[in-house]
């Protein structure tokens, strides 16, 4: 019984770490599947800057799954019917508020207002904060049509 309630606690574990690892999209950081991948740049002029907060998609993902291996993990502590109930439903208030908790976090971003040398204008949300541009200053904007960049 040990090695099951060891094995449940290290698979809890391994998913709640993994699910903390979120990918962000800084402008200078890239994923292993933009590396070579074409993108369009423009160039233009930076109109306007706005410091916001950049918070994961909170869709009950995250507490759902946290209550649910917590649950399973808290079901095998115990010897009894009665032990592995209330283990489990333990088990599962546990996992449902650290699921909740890490899919609430929230990083700094700025919201970027570009007037690009064709004459359109956009608006970019990124990692980052409104003192590494100013109002102004010549930028490049690349896209690879899903994910776009604002750089100096």
């Amino acid at each position: 019984m040990k090695v099951t309630a060891i094995k449940a606690t290290l698979l809890v574990v391994g998913l709640v770490l993994a699910s903390g690892c979120a990918t962000h999209s800084t402008p200078s950081t890239f994923n292993r599947s933009e590396v070579g991948a074409a993108r369009t740049v423009e160039m233009g002029t930076v109109r306007g800057l706005r410091d916001v907060a950049i918070q994961n998609d909170s869709r009950g993902i995250g507490t759902a799954t946290g209550a649910a291996l917590g649950g399973i993990a808290g079901s095998t502590i115990g010897s009894g019917t009665r032990a592995n109930t209330a283990g489990a439903v333990a088990g599962a208030v546990a996992g449902g508020a650290a699921g909740n908790a890490m899919s609430r976090n929230q990083r700094a971003g700025v919201e970027i207002t570009v007037e690009l040398d064709s004459g359109r204008t956009i608006a970019v949300t990124q990692d980052g904060t409104s003192q590494q541009f100013r109002v102004g200053d010549r930028v490049q904007v690349s896209s690879d049509g899903t994910t776009t960049r604002v750089t100096r």
